[in-house]
């Protein structure tokens, strides 16, 4: 059901846990599932030097949100601009469809840090 690079990252989580001295931290949920997704960034020189992230939720839920964290370090804020729900996704090597939600919930906390940075 699930692709070898959705339960890696289920398994074994990239950049889990709290961010200290984050630039921003966001939270974000889906209230139909009830997945939530707390993502932290610190920004260095223009680039997002750290993200770490906490996932209460599914398995495509904690495995977006990992492979986010990777997607996003060491880029700049217009880089990150352009990523999508569907982009983690397929990065994922696609989501069943009963669990996009995790790529959109994903998707949703970087909106969400995007416009916390204006």
């Amino acid at each position: 059901m699930y692709s070898a690079a959705v339960l890696d990252h289920f398994k074994s989580p990239r950049n889990a846990g709290e961010l200290a001295d984050a630039t921003v931290t966001v939270e974000v949920s889906n209230p139909v599932c009830g997945d939530i997704l707390q993502l932290a960034v610190r920004l260095e020189g223009g680039h997002i030097a750290e993200a770490r992230f906490k996932t209460r939720g599914c398995v495509t839920a904690i495995a977006c949100s990992s492979l986010l964290t990777e997607v996003i370090r060491g880029k700049t804020l217009d880089e990150v601009r352009g990523i999508t729900a569907t982009q983690i996704s397929e990065a994922l090597g696609g989501l069943p469809p009963a669990t996009v939600h995790g790529s959109q919930l994903a998707g949703d906390a970087l909106e969400a840090v995007l416009a916390a940075l204006g």
